[in-house]
């Protein structure tokens, strides 16, 4: 090998050397790609949540529209069976469901009203009753008088209708508010209704057949549970104000009938802490007329609940709405903690129907022993 050889041989190897160290320093094309779909990940991540927040009111009056629709959807179907067309008949039954809550608020805010104003006028009595009271049993030396004194002719009286009066005011803002998402929800309850099976025709279209049946099986078990809940809940409703009806005409409460339908309408259909929100109420009432029928009032109301939590309910709801005691509580829990009361009053129907289909799909085995 000559000398000119020599030389070529180091110089080949590093040029070896260096193409490697160049391969070497070079980021690999997967890497950048990953990199890359991170941050746009990142990216569409970021601006959906911003987008989901944004639209939280929309996203929950679309929510409480699609419970609405199901629950309406079965009394628009036997309307439609009669020859009445759908619109029509969403409409019918949105009158029946005005009417009834008019009647309802008309009733309950009367004796409510009725009640502050009899409290207002007997709180020199009730000051009277307590001053002996505090005096028999505490110290003969109590003198309340000038506290009703102050009460009566200082302006507390009219400061308390003042403060009432306020809050009126702000209870009518608060209302009008209301009345403004519940037109929103009712316009979209009555498109999705009325505008039901080409709605069904128009997103199963887009499916392949296979996904069109199982559309349209979780559809129609969304109906069924939902008006399922319904309908048990009205029966409950119903059974627990007439009880209450009798049991109040009993005690001697003041407004017999506008609190047992309280009573009745709210413990079935404000979730777990509807029972406990329906009872403040009539016992409340029944301090401000006599506080020894209050607790008559009471024990009636927890035993009624125990009677209907063990006997009624679970009767009633077998037919309409097979879930389990632990999965709905749990169910309204989680609602609650999403979207709070909408989603507590969601949970349940939400939650037996996906029981019911995970029930149609999966295929129970006897546990070997």
């Amino acid at each position: 090998m000559g000398p000119d050889d020599a030389e070529l041989e180091p110089q080949g190897g590093g040029g070896v050397a260096g193409q490697d160290e160049k391969t070497s320093s070079k980021v690999p094309r997967w890497v950048v790609k990953a990199i890359a779909l991170f941050w746009l990940g990142w990216v569409v991540v970021y601006v959906g949540v911003g987008a989901v927040r944004s639209l939280r009111p929309l996203l929950v009056v679309v929510l409480i529209s699609v419970f609405i629709s199901f629950a309406v959807e079965p009394a628009v179907n036997r309307l439609e069976t009669l020859k009445i067309r759908r619109g029509v008949g969403v409409w019918i039954v949105y009158l029946g469901l005005f009417a009834a809550l008019a009647g309802f608020s008309a009733a309950v805010g009367t004796a409510l009203a009725d009640q502050v104003e009899s409290l207002i006028d007997e709180a020199p009595a009730y000051l009277d009753d307590l001053e002996g009271w505090l005096q028999a049993n505490i110290d003969d030396g109590i003198d309340l008088q000038r506290i009703q004194d102050e009460f009566v002719e200082g302006g507390g009286i009219s400061d308390l209708a003042e403060r009432f009066a306020d809050d009126l005011v702000n209870l009518g803002a608060t209302l009008l508010n209301i009345v403004f998402y519940a037109f929103t929800v009712l316009l979209f309850t009555y498109y999705l209704v009325a505008e039901g099976p080409r709605l069904r025709l128009n997103i199963g279209s887009l499916l392949a057949p296979r996904r069109q049946k199982m559309l349209l099986e979780i559809w129609d078990l969304a109906i069924e549970k939902t008006g399922g809940y319904v309908f048990s809940r009205t029966i409950l409703a119903v059974i627990s104000a007439i009880a209450h009806v009798i049991a109040f005409e009993i005690i001697d409460v003041p407004f017999p009938i506008p609190l047992a339908l309280w009573v009745g309408v709210v413990s079935q259909f404000i979730p777990v802490i509807g029972t406990y929100f329906a009872g403040a109420l009539p016992v409340l009432v029944a301090v401000l007329d006599e506080p020894r029928e209050a607790l008559w009032v009471l024990v009636m109301i927890v035993a009624y609940q125990q009677v209907e939590n063990y006997l009624l309910s679970p009767r009633i709801t077998a037919h309409t709405m097979e879930i389990h005691v632990a999965v709905a509580f749990g169910s309204v829990l989680a609602g609650a903690a999403l979207l709070g009361v909408v989603g507590a009053l969601l949970a349940l129907p939400f939650a037996a129907t996906v029981q019911a289909f995970i029930s149609g799909y999966l295929h129970h085995r006897d546990l070997d022993e």
